[in-house]
């Protein structure tokens, strides 16, 4: 994080006295050096087993940074990518690395790309989308708005489009790990009962039960696919999973 290319301490400390959205337009000249950036690894991963699962005509990457998201998605979409995120500044770094093409849909074997500012919560599209990703960014959301999130995701997808993303399994209780994530959400927890604006980021909260369950209150019907590459815990089960919502046309009662 500290290297020459990423941001200096006082950078970091600087955005996270920000809001959301304005700590992440200081941060994204360097953002792409930093470990908030999702590894290439998963990445890889999750397009490797979404591929199966197509062909999809359009993406949409969810909260898409700088556009990491959207590489996946340009390996599996064949018509558009595209992502939508509140940040201007990471917007701007996504144009300059993916560029915005013209040019018409699946012209010269490519997707169209592009970019749109706008809050996760609010999406301004109709159900034009046969997949829809997000990577790393669903601590920035509090529980009580997953429902809010969920049912946006819906709303914008094709009956039987698909929602994915990985989750990793939480650490061993007592592992470093697991008191460096709880240190972690307290500090920010304190910063946010004594500053405004606030700046919501936790790694604690997005827990795979409660998604589950407000995934299917939305009308997801959801799959759980390990991801093998990153291997499994003492106890057998896998260190990271995908988890595929698929879009229902009613919404299950729970």
């Amino acid at each position: 994080m500290f290297t020459p290319q990423g941001p200096t301490l006082r950078e970091l400390a600087v955005q996270a006295l920000s809001s959301i959205e304005r700590g992440y337009d200081l941060l994204a000249p360097k953002f792409d050096h930093t470990p908030f950036r999702t590894p290439d690894a998963i990445l890889e991963a999750v397009g490797k087993a979404l591929a199966p699962m197509g062909p999809f005509d359009a993406g949409l990457d969810l909260c898409c940074g700088t556009g990491a998201g959207m590489e996946v998605l340009r390996g599996l979409c064949h018509e558009s990518v595209t992502g939508v995120d509140i940040s201007t500044g990471m917007l701007a770094v996504g144009r300059s690395r993916l560029g915005e093409p013209a040019s018409p849909a699946g012209a010269g074997g490519a997707p169209t790309v592009a970019f749109v500012r706008a809050d996760a919560r609010a999406l301004p599209f109709g159900p034009e989308f046969d997949l829809v990703v997000s990577f790393g960014a669903f601590g920035h959301f509090l529980p009580r708005e997953l429902p809010g999130l969920f049912s946006g995701v819906h709303a914008v997808l094709r009956p039987g489009g698909r929602f994915a993303f990985p989750v990793m399994a939480p650490p061993r209780a007592g592992s470093l790990w697991y008191w460096a994530l709880l240190g972690f959400d307290t500090v920010m927890r304190v910063r946010n009962a004594v500053r405004r604006p606030t700046f919501v980021m936790y790694y604690r909260t997005f827990r795979l039960g409660d998604v589950r369950r407000e995934l299917a209150r939305t009308g997801f019907r959801t799959e759980l696919h390990p991801l093998n590459e990153f291997g499994r815990r003492r106890d057998g089960s896998p260190r990271a999973r995908m988890i595929v919502a698929v879009r229902e046309d009613a919404p299950a009662v729970i």
